[in-house]
Parts: structure tokens; C-alpha cells; sequence
């Protein structure tokens, strides 16, 4: 147990709010003289725009205004930058091929969902009704979506100034050492591996206001934000060319993010300028249809990747080599996840050498961008993967042949050979824990009997691990503000933004616990601008390192305030002023209450002058250093091969998430992230065709997964502490989701190997797996 009280539970504060509809969200606001936003949007992938006319659709009762990207060109809005740009080995930044990601087209579309023209209405079923009367005519051009087709010498070009429909090319590791081990191997093990494209899928959709003060210019955005600061920053400097003080973001309760809500969108700029244009608040509500054609999208790659091994199955080297479809322009945070995340090729694993290069593809698709992991679930799975392949080719146990590459306990630190250096961990006895809770040693008798049966069974592993809190080399800080007030009420003003992860209930319980206060007088205000003055927002398992780090220091000079004031007060040497349980205390037995010190505190008149008033104190934290959480996952399947459906027959995840502060809201983030990669690997993929529509435009075409697809998952903790931030935690947000490919599609290719099945791709649907047998039945 540490400091904080170590990994008990009390219920999270903000469910009561939450799950009775006492939450409020961006839809939920209403503002006078409010009007509404509908987008007219392209139905074509790529189509010139030759023709534009909005005067039938002006006419309509209620229309109050329709623009056009020449409107918003002529007003000098900006465009959405690229903020997260790739990280060379040495952390600065490479240079990409950035073509203007506009709000609205000018003059050409290059995706399906692109807005050509808005309209602002009283109501917005009559924005919808004037939308469909404004008159586009488009002369199509031939559209690309395939990323090997895209950087074909005749495919269609998207941007002059992106030859060959290249944004960059990004390579890092050992070239030279991967070739030689390939060389020098006893066996090389290739995989050629095409990750599905997915959508986040948030059970709140995106909605935005935009509001402009004629009287003050500011703008304020009301949205669904995981990062408030940030597109504060990039609204202001890039996109509207105002101070920052001139605009506020406010983001209320957040329906689930998954980074998709780190994102910046066109609806965010246009309800501003559209607000600004007309002098009222405007609204966008963005329907589940329009999502699937205007939320980032997430994932896509194709991916060569090889392992060499010596003869007795110790790994030398890997090449990484992926196309990753950009869409058809860079997204705030685009070209981050194909590149950023790199190092988690590494694994548990001693691996001397690694090499990746990615190629970074524009398609006349939506496009993409960070979506849970960001990065990281596409390395681990295409790692694990080829990891499952190479023990099946050299005959060796898959679960032995990881033991045997795994870094060991002994050698942490442990500085890989791509870009991450491990601060600890323990790796082989979570695969150990993991083993005996998934009852490995029973595995081959389930599988006989389910042969009798006619069934195939299958098991797959995976070590998943990850970079969280970074990025490694300049971590980001966290600003966390703790203010008392006379009645007893203390506010915590934090950066981070909770979006169901239950930061309120945390820090309510750790100022509770560090300050001895009821947890009730403790009330946590996030997603202010105009309240918190900085942030850097929610994203990367980061917001208990950095932001809980933050609040650790803020209770220090809490502390360290009230022993001053405790020590004039008790005429005492201020060194022998002990704090605990809310009350400063001297050895001779006096002792004050935090509220007596907070109280006398604001009386600054009867303090001498070199005591400052008050325990109000300000804190930024961030770590010297990103922490790697890790864990190993089990899946056991069982398959019914007249059908293709594959069956959980059971679910277990080791995890080392540092100190553990509620093992309740671990085990749900666990939960939820396993159930996201579930849906992943079984059954969502957003499709596109040749020109360029979208074929998986509705929850009819796109899976999801039910409640009743999610196996129960049972979760160990063996966290070891990092010393990288005071609470000793290293995140959990996105641990649940990278273990979860590659263990259940292992799991499946485990089943179906004994037919010759050597890979398939995700998602693993009855079809795709039923497809798979019969071929495999054929071909024997």
C-alpha cells in the first residue's frame, strides 16, 4: 500500500450523475437565439466541383444563411494542421507532405462526406430540408482506396504537391543489423498482414456549438473534447488567427473518447465561423450516419514483417515494412499512429535488432487517425502474430518460444534496441500467472475433446506492452490547481479530461487521502478553459501519471503552506510542524485542524508578512520519463467449423499497471479496451470501393459487438511500481485493447492450424473463417 491507500474501492462518484441522466452533455446545452447547422456533404470520392448553387436553398422559410468553402477562403479561416508529426530517433520531428485540410472543399472533393456547403437554420429539420436544395454539379474524377493502388505509378493523384500519393516516408532502427541477422538466421518466418480499417464508434456522438461575442470577438466551442487546450491553441493560432484568450473551449461530460475526441473536425471551425457570420450560437448534431462519413477513421495498414531465429529459437532480428492509409488528407493527429508508436515492436523481448519503415498513403477515404492505442495495438498484434507463425514452422511451443526471448526481471532498466527503455517489469512471471490462471497445462485434453465433438480449439498469447505518459525524450507536463474557500470546500482544477475513465472519483479520493478531508468537500472541475489554465488533455494512459503527479506536488505545498501557518500558530519551529489525518501537529501535543490552519490562513492581517495567506497552491508535474505497462493475455476459442463462429471458452489477462489505485476501474478499463479489440479482430471494418463509397455506413453493415460477444475476462494485477511519477502508476486506458488482437486472432489461426491454416486477416467473422476451412479442406 502506498501513500494514496494502496488498491481499494469505494464506487465512483460521477456514475450516479451519469447513469440517471443527470449528466450533462454537448447536446444538452441550449443557448439563446441558438440556430442550426446541417452539412451538404459530397457523394463522390473525388469529383471536381464545377458548379455551386445555394440561392434555392437561401429562399427557404428559416434559413438564415448557406456558405461555401469560398466564403470561408474569402474570410481567411485556416486550415487543420498536423500537430503530431513523426519522431525520429533522436525526438525531433520529420517533415511530411501536409496538402491543406480544409473545412470545406474548394473546388474539388476527395472523399465521400467532404462538406461542400453548410446551412444555418432556425430549426434543424429545416437546415436539413434547405440542405438538400442546394445544387451541387460535379464532374467525377477516378478515385483510389486500395493502398497498394494508391502508390502504383498510374494511380490517380490526390495533391500535386504529394507525388505518388506520398505524405512520407519514415524509417527507423537498424537497417544494417536486420539484414545481417536475416542472413545469419537458422530460420526467417514472413507474414504479409492487412490491419482493418475501424471507426471508434463513441455512444455519444460529435456535437459542437459555436458561439462569438460580438461585443468581446471571443468564440467559444462547446464540444465533446478529450483535449480542450490544445484545440483551443490550434483554433486560435491556426484556424481563426485570434489570441488564445480570445477563445474558450468547453467540453462538458464526454460519452466515451478512444481518441477520436483528441481529434480537430471541420463541424468544430464551421459552427465558429458559421456563428460569427451570423451573430447567434449555432449547433451541429452529427447523426450516427454522418459519423461513419465524417468521424477519423483509424488503423488501416499493410504489412510485411519477418523474424529471423537461430536454431534454438532466440530471436536476431525483425523488419517491419507498412503502407498506412492516411485518407485523403492528414488529420490533427494523422500521421502519429502509423509511426509513433513504433517501439512497441520491441515487446518483452531481447530482439537485437529491429528495423521498421512506413510509407504514409493518401486514399480518397476518410481519414485517419488515433483511435485507442494509436499505434500500438497494430505493432503488438503484427509482433505477436508473427511470434505465433514462427512457432508453428519450427515446431517449437509458442508459449516456450516467448519465455525463452523474454527481457528479464533482473535486467531492468533495459534499454531495447527501438527507441523504448523499459524503467520495470517482470514479464516472465506475468506469462507464468497467466499460464496457470488459463490452465495452459490442461489445454491439449480440452482440445481432444473437442475434437470428438467435432469442433476445433485453439489457444492464443500475446505480451502486450506500451508506451504511456510520453512521449519518450520530452514527456508532457500536467497542471493541476487545488483552492480552498471558507465554507470548507476545496476545488481541484485539473488539464486532463475524463471521458468514463472515473478521474473525478480518483482525485476526490487522493486529495481525501493526502489532505485528511472528507472526499465529499472535494469537487474536481475539468474541461474549462476559461477555469483551468492549462491542460494537455487525456489521451496515452497519461492522465495519473502526469495529472495525478501534478495533484501529488499540489497537495505538497498544500501541506508545506499549512505547516508554516500551523507553526506561528502553536509557536513552534516550523521543521517540527508533523502533518497526518488532516491535523498539524507538534510533539508537545498541540495540534491545529486543516481547516483551522485554512481558515486562519485567509486572515493575512494577523500572519507576520514572510507567511503567505492561504493553502491555495498550483502544481505542474511531468514525468522525467514515459512508463511501459504490460501484460499478458490468454484466449482460448473454440470453433464450429459447419458455421465459421468462434465461441470464448475463456479469457485471462495478467497486467502490470504500476500501483494500482482501484483495481475495480482497472479491471473496467481492462474489460472495455479486450471488448474493443474484440470487435476489431471479430467483427468491425469500415469498407470502401473502387470509387471511392463507403460500403459500411450504418450499424446494418458495420459490427459491433453485444454484450453478448464479450467473454468474461479475469484479470490479475502484479503491478510493479515505476519511479517515473509519485504515484508509482503506469496506466491502463489502452493496455485492454493491444493484448486483445493478437490473442484472440491467434487463438483462432491456433484452432484452425491442424487444416493448414497458416493466417487470416481480420475481422475473423463466421464467413471469413468458414471460407478459410473449406479452402484449406479443398486444397488438402
Amino acid at each position: 500500500m502506498d501513500k494514496f491507500g494502496g488498491h481499494g474501492h469505494t464506487g465512483r462518484v460521477e456514475d450516479e450523475r451519469l447513469v440517471s441522466g443527470k449528466g450533462c452533455y454537448v447536446d444538452d446545452i441550449h443557448l439563446a437565439g441558438m440556430l442550426y447547422m446541417a452539412v451538404v456533404r459530397s457523394p463522390y470520392g473525388h469529383a471536381d466541383i464545377a458548379a455551386l448553387d445555394v440561392s434555392a436553398a437561401l429562399d427557404m422559410p428559416g434559413v438564415r444563411a448557406v456558405l461555401t468553402g469560398v466564403d470561408m477562403e474569402a474570410d481567411g479561416i485556416g486550415t487543420i494542421p498536423c500537430v503530431s508529426r513523426p519522431r525520429r530517433a533522436d525526438f525531433t520531428t520529420q517533415a511530411i507532405i501536409e496538402p491543406p485540410h480544409r473545412a470545406m472543399a474548394l473546388g474539388r472533393v476527395r472523399m465521400v462526406g467532404e462538406a461542400v456547403a453548410i446551412v444555418i437554420a432556425d430549426s434543424i429539420a429545416l437546415a436539413k430540408d434547405a440542405a438538400e436544395a442546394v445544387q451541387v454539379e460535379y464532374e467525377p474524377l477516378t478515385a483510389v482506396t486500395d493502398l497498394r493502388a494508391a502508390i502504383a505509378p498510374d494511380a490517380p493523384q490526390l495533391w500535386d504537391e504529394a507525388p505518388g500519393n506520398v505524405s512520407f516516408v519514415y524509417e527507423i532502427g537498424d537497417r544494417t543489423g536486420v539484414d545481417a541477422a536475416m542472413e545469419a538466421a537458422a530460420h526467417v518466418t514472413r507474414l504479409t498482414i492487412d490491419i482493418n480499417r475501424v471507426t471508434a464508434s463513441p455512444i455519444e456522438p460529435r456535437v459542437a456549438i459555436g458561439d462569438h461575442d460580438r461585443r468581446s470577438g471571443r468564440y467559444t466551442l462547446h464540444v465533446g473534447q478529450q483535449t480542450p487546450h490544445q484545440i483551443r491553441h490550434v483554433l486560435a493560432t491556426r484556424v481563426l488567427h485570434v489570441p488564445e484568450h480570445q477563445v474558450r473551449v468547453v467540453a462538458p461530460d464526454v460519452g466515451g473518447g478512444f481518441g477520436l475526441k483528441a481529434g480537430m473536425f471541420a463541424e468544430d471551425i464551421l459552427v465558429l465561423w458559421a456563428s460569427r457570420r451570423v451573430g447567434r450560437p449555432v449547433k451541429w448534431l452529427c447523426e450516427r450516419s454522418e459519423a461513419f462519413i465524417s468521424d477519423d477513421h483509424a488503423r488501416e495498414n499493410h504489412v510485411e514483417i519477418a523474424l529471423a531465429l537461430s536454431a534454438d529459437g532466440r530471436f536476431l532480428g525483425l523488419s517491419y515494412r507498412a503502407l498506412a492509409n492516411l485518407g485523403s488528407c492528414v488529420a490533427l493527429r494523422g500521421a502519429h499512429p502509423p509511426v509513433n508508436n513504433l517501439g512497441s515492436l520491441s515487446g518483452p523481448y531481447t530482439t537485437p535488432a529491429i528495423h521498421a519503415e512506413v510509407k504514409g498513403v493518401f486514399t480518397n477515404t476518410r481519414a485517419t487517425a488515433s483511435y485507442r492505442g494509436a499505434g500500438r495495438p497494430e505493432a503488438t498484434y503484427v509482433l505477436e502474430r508473427v511470434i505465433d507463425a514462427a512457432a508453428r514452422e519450427t515446431g517449437l511451443d509458442p508459449f516456450e518460444l516467448r519465455r525463452r526471448n523474454l527481457i528479464p526481471a533482473e535486467a531492468m532498466p533495459y534499454r531495447t534496441n527501438l527507441l523504448f527503455e523499459y524503467d520495470s517489469g517482470n514479464f516472465e512471471r506475468n506469462m507464468l500467472s497467466a499460464a496457470e490462471m488459463a490452465d495452459l497445462a490442461g489445454f491439449a485434453e480440452r482440445r481432444e475433446v473437442s475434437r470428438k465433438a467435432g469442433k476445433l480449439r485453439g489457444i492464443g498469447i500475446a505480451n502486450a506492452i506500451e508506451q504511456a505518459g510520453g512521449p519518450a525524450g520530452s514527456p508532457w507536463e500536467e497542471r493541476v490547481e487545488i483552492r480552498f474557500d471558507l465554507s470548507g470546500g476545496i476545488r481541484v482544477l485539473v488539464g486532463t479530461m475524463s471521458n468514463g475513465q472515473g478521474h473525478e472519483t480518483i482525485y476526490q479520493r487522493l486529495v481525501s487521502q493526502r489532505l485528511g478531508v472528507a472526499s465529499q468537500r472535494v469537487t474536481v472541475m475539468q474541461g474549462d478553459t476559461d477555469v483551468s489554465a492549462f491542460g494537455r488533455g487525456s489521451f496515452g494512459s497519461r492522465s495519473m501519471m502526469s495529472g495525478g503527479g501534478a495533484l501529488d506536488r499540489a497537495c505538497d505545498k498544500v501541506i508545506d503552506k499549512g505547516k508554516r501557518i500551523a507553526a506561528f500558530l502553536l509557536q513552534a519551529a516550523e521543521a517540527d510542524i508533523v502533518f497526518a489525518d488532516g491535523r498539524f501537529a507538534v510533539a508537545s501535543g498541540g495540534s491545529l485542524t486543516i481547516d483551522e490552519v485554512m481558515k486562519a490562513g485567509f486572515s493575512v492581517a494577523t500572519l507576520p508578512s514572510e507567511i503567505e495567506g492561504g493553502l491555495d497552491a498550483i502544481a505542474v508535474f511531468a514525468p522525467p520519463a514515459p512508463t511501459y505497462p504490460n501484460a499478458c493475455h490468454i484466449c482460448e476459442v473454440e470453433i464450429d467449423p459447419d458455421t465459421g463462429t468462434v465461441a470464448f471458452d475463456r479469457y485471462v489477462v495478467v497486467d502490470d499497471v504500476g500501483n494500482v489505485l482501484d483495481h475495480q476501474m482497472v479491471e473496467g478499463q481492462v474489460q472495455g479496451g479486450m471488448a474493443q479489440g474484440l470487435g476489431q479482430a471479430l467483427l468491425e471494418t469500415i469498407r470502401y470501393d473502387e470509387d471511392g463509397q463507403i460500403l459500411t455506413a450504418s450499424f446494418m453493415d458495420y459490427g459491433m459487438p453485444r454484450a453478448s460477444d464479450v467473454p468474461d475476462c479475469e484479470l490479475l494485477t502484479q503491478g510493479t511500481p515505476t519511479a517515473n511519477n509519485p504515484l508509482g502508476v503506469k496506466g491502463a486506458g489502452e493496455a485492454g485493447t493491444i493484448g486483445a488482437l493478437p490473442s484472440i486472432m491467434n487463438a483462432i489461426i491456433d484452432a484452425l492450424s491442424p487444416l493448414g491454416v497458416r493466417h487470416i486477416d481480420m475481422p475473423a467473422t463466421p464467413e471469413r473463417v468458414w471460407r478459410a476451412i473449406r479452402n484449406a479442406e479443398t486444397s488438402a
